[in-house]
């Protein structure tokens, strides 16, 4: 499994408008890639950054859907809006709550 936390840098009058195109190409296309696994979108509350955070079965899945022509237009529109910084990772360890009692 890997997780890429994709951050975007983008004006605040931008914001709104670059959520609506990552969940539009996010429902329409990596939602069916196969690999994928889940994603979360987040909000900065100062409005300048966007952060898609998703989870894929390994990195052949994930570089597979971004040569896939069909979300392309739609990429290439956010990232006219927002400088964009992908990461890639593995997951090191996942922590959940402590049952007391």
């Amino acid at each position: 499994m890997v997780v890429l936390i994709n951050v975007f840098t983008v004006d605040p009058a931008n914001q709104r408008h670059l959520l609506s195109l990552l969940t539009s190409v996010t429902n329409e296309y990596v939602c069916h890639a196969p690999g994928f696994v889940r994603a979360t979108l987040h909000r900065s509350f100062d409005a300048t950054k966007v952060t898609m955070y998703a989870e894929w079965r390994s990195k052949e899945d994930y570089e597979n859907m971004r040569r896939d022509p069909g979300p392309l237009p739609i990429f290439q529109e956010a990232l006219a809006l927002a400088k964009f910084e992908p990461v890639m990772y593995e997951i090191a360890q996942n922590f959940v709550p402590l049952k007391v009692g």
